[in-house]
């Protein structure tokens, strides 16, 4: 019978953090590089922290990768004769694949998550895949982790470069569509902080609408913009310089250097 009773995360950086607080419960442990703020990082997160890597590993049943890309291999090499075949390890880290992570652990049973920065506030967007090996009984306990600090959806690791332009980096594409409007109010002679406060307030309830649609989003689009209002001429706009292609240029190039930080 798997065991999923005590999660240990290697990194407890802000992601690693929030998803920590997210799922609660005396079983977490994590570990840092440094002992530098270790006490106040263990109060903040109500959690053991400790600077032994392999320690971590030998006791926990699950082990979140959670550093840069580029530390990924690393801390692998340093665990991996403690990563025995019932350990499940998730990588929370863009680029790194299932396979690359088989390569040097001893396990088939690794998932891959794609958070966000809004899981900060509960509201994260998350994509998870799982390796060539790894069963659904694994996937769904690792999506039911993450359903704690928001949405989580299940796709093919094919797609997760995808998920990772559209989610994981897409917070600072809406903040700059939101900004960009508040500074066009503001160009036109309203105050900044008010105008944000519009953009921001219309962003959320347009999204909520969104999330609850019985419609289409085209019909959405439509029920705001009637023909001959002053939305409809906003739309044109938007139409005429084709936003739809320059977002996928945005998502295209932003997925294809997810891609590229495992190589």
């Amino acid at each position: 019978m798997k065991k999923y009773n005590k999660i240990g995360f290697i990194g407890c950086g802000k992601m690693a953090g929030a998803i920590i607080k997210g799922i609660g419960g005396a079983d977490i442990m994590a570990s840092k590089s440094s002992s530098d703020n270790l006490e106040e990082t263990s109060k903040r997160l109500g959690v053991e922290i400790t600077l032994d890597n392999k320690y971590l590993v030998r006791v926990s049943d699950i082990i979140f990768i959670a550093v840069k890309p580029n530390q990924v291999e690393s801390v692998l090499e340093e665990i991996k004769e403690f990563i025995t075949p019932e350990k499940l390890v998730v990588s929370v880290a863009a680029g790194i694949t299932t396979g690359f992570i088989k390569n040097i652990v001893n396990t088939n049973r690794i998932v891959r998550v794609m958070p966000n920065t809004p899981v900060l506030v509960g509201e994260g967007m998350s994509g998870i895949c799982g390796g060539k090996c790894t069963d659904n009984e694994d996937i769904s306990f690792v999506k039911s982790l993450m359903e704690k600090i928001g949405r989580c959806i299940v796709v093919d690791e094919s797609q997760i470069d995808i998920v990772t332009a559209i989610s994981a980096s897409g917070p600072a594409f809406f903040y700059k569509v939101i900004n960009d409007i508040a500074r066009a109010g503001e160009k036109l002679g309203l105050d900044y902080e008010k105008s944000l406060l519009l953009s921001i307030q219309t962003a959320i309830g347009s999204a909520k609408m969104a999330l609850n649609r019985e419609i289409s989003m085209e019909e959405l689009v439509s029920n705001v913009a009637t023909k001959g209002g002053c939305t409809r001429v906003g739309v044109d706009v938007l139409e005429k310089v084709d936003t739809e292609k320059i977002f996928y240029e945005v998502i295209k190039e932003t997925a294809e250097k997810a891609n590229a930080l495992g190589k």
